[in-house]
């Protein structure tokens, strides 16, 4: 099972100094929360796509490849690649590019987004938009697995004699994640094309999230990529902790009551009991964490928020020490616990490639 951390970054005032970073110190401190990540023995680091303020991350290939440059092993990420909004032939060579920079260290999770702006300023309309998650990515598929694709649609100019350049790494294109919260279809979509499923689950009661992934599950199996069991999930969270229980809920209250998402209507105490927030001690967020898989199963990727609602660096980075030092290890060996065989590790491009070269030896096909 996979752990990391996933930011939105936002820049935000720390409420408990008032002091709000510049761009240029929340784009830094990103580099520095993905590094950190890695030192602390964590698998994944993701970043969301945003192109309106508060939030920085408007180019996350750049953001990633800079990253990818001072990591050696860490799965680099997307929290959300717009595919709504985005071009499928520039994110098909972004990301391939992203992928040789990275030696294969990249996969993505595409969402539609949820700030209505941003339609218009990319020349759509988010009336279209699960219309253009279903057209876009479709192609994107083709661009990534064909040499050279015809092909037109609603959205876009056609395509004639077109190969996006470069080419995936090994010929194999990354692993995709579909996000969503709340749409139906868009769990259809990553079961349809037996891709993975990502529930941000971090604003979402757990009777939400099951519904969604029980959603895809079915219909996983229902197109025939395996058991319900075997289909790919993914899950967000979000922690802040301290030794001392009462210390986490200190300092985090102002951070919470500021929160433009999360504060200004039920408590905190409240707001945890009915999503995966977790405010308190690393063996509260152990505890916690383990209970997801009553609703998920087991699943394969959990992502943490640590640097959110104006959390300076320095607490961030304490966040992820004691994720990687107290956190993640009892994870690791509590969710391994009574795993069945029959549930699959999260795709990385190696085991990718080796299911590909697989099915090529057993179909007689020559290995690349």
């Amino acid at each position: 099972m996979q752990f990391g951390i996933f930011t939105v970054g936002d820049v935000a005032t720390d409420p408990n100094t008032g002091r709000t970073p510049t761009e240029r110190e929340r784009i830094k401190a990103m580099t520095a929360i993905a590094q950190k990540a890695e030192e602390a023995g964590l698998d994944v680091f993701a970043t969301g796509e945003h192109h309106n303020r508060p939030f920085v991350p408007s180019s996350p290939t750049t953001l990633l490849g800079y990253i990818a440059a001072r990591t050696e092993r860490i799965i680099l990420s997307t929290s959300t690649t717009l595919i709504t909004t985005n071009d499928p032939v520039k994110i098909a060579e972004d990301y391939a590019m992203l992928q040789h920079l990275a030696d294969g260290r990249v996969d993505l999770m595409m969402g539609r987004g949820n700030t209505g702006p941003v339609y218009p300023w990319f020349g759509k309309d988010i009336r279209d938009g699960i219309s253009l998650a279903v057209e876009n990515y479709a192609l994107l598929r083709r661009l990534w697995r064909e040499d050279v694709v015809n092909w037109e649609g609603k959205f876009r100019t056609p395509l004639q004699g077109f190969t996006s350049t470069p080419r995936p790494l090994d010929g194999v294109p990354p692993f995709v994640w579909h996000g969503s919260i709340r749409s139906p279809e868009i769990a259809e979509q990553a079961a349809y094309y037996g891709d993975g499923f990502f529930h941000n689950n971090i604003f979402w009661p757990k009777e939400h999230t099951g519904r969604l992934i029980d959603l895809y599950r079915e219909r996983y199996a229902h197109y025939g990529h395996g058991t319900p069991e075997q289909a790919v999930v993914g899950l967000g969270g979000q922690v802040y902790m301290r030794h001392n229980s009462q210390d986490a809920v200190r300092e985090f209250r102002p951070v919470f009551d500021h929160s433009p998402v999360m504060g200004g209507g039920i408590s905190m105490e409240e707001y945890m009991q009915q999503t995966p927030l977790t405010v308190g001690t690393p063996d509260q967020v152990i505890e916690k964490t383990l209970s997801f898989r009553a609703y998920a199963g087991d699943y394969q990727r959990q992502l943490f928020v640590v640097d959110g609602g104006g959390i300076p660096l320095k607490t961030a980075l304490e966040q992820i020490d004691l994720l990687g030092e107290e956190v993640v290890p009892v994870l690791r060996e509590e969710f391994a616990r009574n795993r069945s065989a029959d549930v699959p590790d999260a795709p990385t491009h190696a085991s990718l490639l080796a299911a590909r070269e697989a099915e090529r030896a057993a179909t007689g096909e020559p290995a690349l």
